[in-house]
C-alpha cells in the first residue's frame, strides 16, 4: 500500500497547494481592487503595498486553508472516480476509509500546524498589518489618550478615568465606587481620585489627591478622608485593582491581534475581575476549533465526491466556495449569538464543527465508508 498510499498523498498535497495558490491571488486581487483608491489617496508607493499584503497573508492562509482542504479532496477523490481508478483500488479490497487515510493523516497534520500558526504566527502578522494601516491608512488606530474610561473591576467595584494617558499609564479624574455586596445598589465607599498613576516597580496604582467618602447605612452619615499619596494596597476596602495598563491597551487591540496565550490571559483577568468575557471567550475558543475544520473538510469533500458522476474542475472549485460560504457563514451567526451571551461561548466556537461532522459521517455511512 505505500506506493498507492504516496501517490494518493502527492496528488492530494498538489491540488491542494494549486487551491491554496488560487484562493490567495484571488482574494489578494479583490481586496486590492476593494483598497486601491484608499492606498492611492495615502500616497503609498508599491513597496508599502507589498508589505501590507505580506503581513495581511497569513490571516487570508488561516482562512482559505480549510476551503484549500476541500478542494484538494474534490479534485483528487473525483479524479480516481473520473478515470475509474477507484474502482480498480475498490476491486483489489481496498476500502475506501484505507484509501482515504493518506488524506486524513495530511488533515491530521495540516490541523495541528494551523493551531499553532492561527494561535500566535497569525497574530503576530496581523498585529503588523494593523500598525501598518494605524500608520498609513488612519485605520484602528489606538488613543493615546483615552477618555471617559468606565470598568467593572469587580462585581462591586467599578471604576471611571475622566482622561487616561497611554504614554504616562497615569489617569486624572479618576473614581473608584464599592457598593454593598448584599446590596448593589447601596454606595459604601467612593473615592475621588486626582491622578492614578501605574507603579510597575510595586505593579500596582499609586492615587494622589485622594478624598474617600464613607457612606453609614446606620446612620445615614458620611464621613470623608483624605490622603495625599496611597498606594491601593494600603486601602482596606479596595487591597487590589485587578485592572493594569496593558488590559487597557489589550481592550483597545483586536482579538485577532493577540495570541492564544495573551488572550486566555486577558479573558482570566477580567474573569477575577468579574466582567463579561463572553466575546472573549468565544474569540478564545473560535481559534482553538477553527484548525479541526482541516479534518472535517476532507471527510465531507469525500462524501460528496465519491458517488458523484463526472464534472468539471470549474464545478469542483464552485462547491468548494459555496460550502467554505456556507461554514463561514454558520460560524458567524452563531458568533453573533455567542457574543450575546445566548448560547454558551464553547459552544459557539464548535458548534459549525459538529453539525458539518455530523453531515459528513452521515454521507460516509450512505456510501459505506468502510467497505471493502
Amino acid at each position: 500500500m505505500k506506493i498507492l498510499d504516496l501517490y494518493t498523498l502527492k496528488q492530494f498535497v498538489k491540488n491542494f497547494l494549486f487551491g491554496i495558490l488560487c484562493f490567495l491571488l484571488v482574494f489578494i486581487l479583490v481586496d486590492l481592487f476593494e483598497n486601491l483608491d484608499k492606498f492611492i489617496d495615502k500616497n503609498l508607493n508599491f513597496v508599502s503595498i507589498a508589505q501590507y499584503y505580506l503581513y495581511f497573508i497569513p490571516e487570508i492562509l488561516k482562512l482559505i486553508t480549510p476551503i484549500g482542504m476541500l478542494l484538494a479532496t474534490l479534485f483528487t477523490m473525483s479524479r480516481f472516480v473520473n478515470y475509474s481508478e477507484f474502482t480498480a483500488i475498490n476491486s483489489a479490497g481496498v476500502s475506501l476509509f484505507r484509501f482515504a487515510l493518506p488524506l486524513l493523516a495530511f488533515g491530521i497534520f495540516m490541523t495541528i500546524f494551523s493551531f499553532y500558526f492561527n494561535g500566535w504566527i497569525v497574530p503576530k502578522s496581523n498585529s503588523l498589518k494593523f500598525n501598518f494601516e494605524r500608520t498609513y491608512m488612519d485605520k484602528n488606530k489606538l488613543q493615546g489618550v483615552i477618555p471617559n474610561l468606565h470598568i467593572q473591576d469587580a462585581d462591586n467595584q467599578f471604576i471611571f478615568i475622566g482622561n487616561y494617558l497611554k504614554s504616562d499609564k497615569s489617569g486624572s479624574g479618576a473614581s473608584i465606587q464599592i457598593f454593598s455586596r448584599s446590596d448593589l445598589s447601596r454606595l459604601e465607599n467612593r473615592f475621588d481620585i486626582k491622578t492614578m498613576k501605574w507603579d510597575s516597580t510595586k505593579n500596582e496604582w499609586k492615587l494622589i489627591g485622594v478624598t474617600k467618602r464613607y457612606f453609614d447605612s446606620v446612620s445615614s452619615a458620611e464621613k470623608i478622608f483624605s490622603y495625599d499619596t496611597i498606594y491601593t494596597s494600603q486601602i482596606p476596602e479596595i487591597k487590589k485593582i485587578y485592572l493594569t495598563p496593558a488590559n487597557i491597551i489589550k481592550k483597545q487591540l483586536k482579538p485577532d491581534e493577540l495570541m492564544l496565550t495573551d488572550l486566555k490571559e486577558f479573558i482570566e483577568s477580567m474573569e477575577e475581575s468579574a466582567q463579561d468575557v463572553s466575546r472573549s471567550k468565544v474569540d478564545y475558543y473560535s481559534k482553538i476549533s477553527f484548525p479541526f475544520a482541516n479534518i472535517i473538510v476532507i471527510l465531507f469533500g469525500i462524501s460528496l465526491s465519491i458517488n458523484r458522476r463526472k464534472s468539471g474542475a470549474a464545478l469542483q472549485f464552485g462547491i468548494s466556495i459555496l460550502i467554505a460560504f456556507i461554514y463561514l457563514g454558520f460560524i458567524k451567526i452563531s458568533q453573533t449569538f455567542g457574543y450575546n451571551g445566548e448560547i454558551n461561548p464553547m459552544l459557539t466556537a464548535w458548534l459549525a464543527n459538529i453539525i458539518f461532522f455530523a453531515l459528513a459521517i452521515i454521507n460516509l455511512i450512505r456510501v459505506n465508508l468502510f467497505r471493502s
